[in-house]
């Protein structure tokens, strides 16, 4: 006797994603779940957690940035956000300064080490992410990233 036909047979490549595909944040959370998986193994092995990397390169491209800042920036909590700068310091990644406008409050700033570390990184980030950068032309990428900005400043920077 043959087997049943299933009228809803799964395809194993596509999956539908149901109602589920109509939430920006479950379809940004599972791209960045692949990318970050893929770019995970790569920090390890400079010794830094992928949140940890996020966290220097924010520094680096904010010198003097204070930890509240950054916590908000790379969606940490505070207590996290020193956690992580605690790492960073004792890696010689990263390190605090008293800041010259508010002795009570820390600047961020990174090391040569901590450069050193980003210049790596974002050579294996790059490649890392090269696959989807030739699914999306140069026109798509900036499109992408304007409305990917548009969408966070709508949440966060209110």
């Amino acid at each position: 006797m043959a087997a049943p036909i299933r009228p809803n047979s799964v395809n194993e490549e596509h999956l539908e994603l149901g109602r589920l595909g109509n939430f920006i944040g479950f379809r940004l959370r599972r791209i960045q779940n692949q990318l970050s998986g893929a770019f995970s193994t790569q920090s390890v092995e400079i010794g830094l957690r992928p949140g940890e990397f996020s966290a220097l390169a924010i520094i680096s491209a904010n010198p003097g940035l204070s930890q509240a800042k950054l916590a908000r920036e790379v969606g940490l909590d505070k207590s996290a956000a020193v956690a992580v700068v605690d790492d960073l310091e004792r890696l010689g990644m990263a390190e605090r300064r008293r800041s010259p406008d508010d002795r009570r409050r820390h600047a961020l700033y990174t090391t040569e080490v901590g450069e050193a570390a980003l210049v790596k990184l974002f050579a294996r980030l790059a490649l890392v992410e090269q696959d989807v950068l030739n699914v999306l032309g140069p026109r798509d990428l900036q499109v992408l990233s304007t409305l990917l900005d548009r969408v966070y400043d709508s949440v966060f920077r209110k």
